[in-house]
């Protein structure tokens, strides 16, 4: 179990405008991503260090966005205006989770242009929907080459988050201690006022901290 990376919804302004100022404000360049077809979305990527990344996404005009739970999640984020939509962990054995769950995880897939897949299968959206304290989860099948944040070497670090919630709830969800995933990166915790979730997130730059 460990952190894997953190979703942001695209801003009103859309998926490009929305991944090159967060880029901007890192120093970074980010890489285009692709469809998820059966999630109706799409994405670009920044890669970060130690196997960690930043995912911008945004929903399509697709009717897979209006019945995939992942779409749902992206469409209401994006609607209020957009920001961070929640944080993900990556499992080795997404079983456990389905039986505590009561239902089994749903495969993703995106293609690059090459004709490479990235494939993994996941579970949780409906309950960050729900609650968007808790991450949701997923296994990442196939070439670990493929992993998100190999497409570019990183040379920023995520360092912190800040989460409007509690760590006995997300520990509750996953469980397993929050601790385990979020061994190397730090949260504060904050009492939530009105929804919880991921409030900023920091990263360790070469100019410093950068705190989105």
């Amino acid at each position: 179990m460990r952190m894997d990376h953190v979703s942001y919804a695209c801003d009103p302004d859309g998926l490009t405008a929305t991944t090159e100022r967060i880029a901007a404000a890192l120093g970074v360049k980010a890489v285009r991503g692709g469809i998820h077809p059966r999630f109706g979305t799409r994405n670009m990527i920044i890669p970060l260090t130690a196997r960690h990344y930043i995912e911008v996404v945004e929903v399509l005009d697709h009717p897979a966005s209006d019945k995939a739970p992942f779409g749902q999640a992206v469409r209401a984020r994006s609607s209020a205006g957009g920001g961070w939509m929640g944080w993900c962990v990556e499992v080795e054995d997404l079983s456990p989770f389905e039986a505590r769950l009561g239902r089994s995880a749903v495969p993703g897939n995106r293609k690059f242009p090459d004709g490479r897949e990235l494939v993994w299968q996941q579970i949780g959206i409906k309950g960050l929907i729900a609650d968007p304290q808790v991450p949701y989860l997923l296994k990442w099948e196939g070439d670990p080459a493929l992993h998100p944040s190999q497409a570019e070497p990183g040379t920023v670090s995520l360092a912190s988050l800040t989460i409007a919630g509690s760590a006995e709830r997300v520990t509750e969800w996953l469980g397993e201690c929050v601790d385990k995933p979020l061994e190397d990166v730090a949260v504060e915790w904050i009492a939530p006022h009105g929804t919880p979730g991921i409030m900023s997130v920091t990263f360790d730059t070469a100019r410093g901290p950068v705190t989105v």
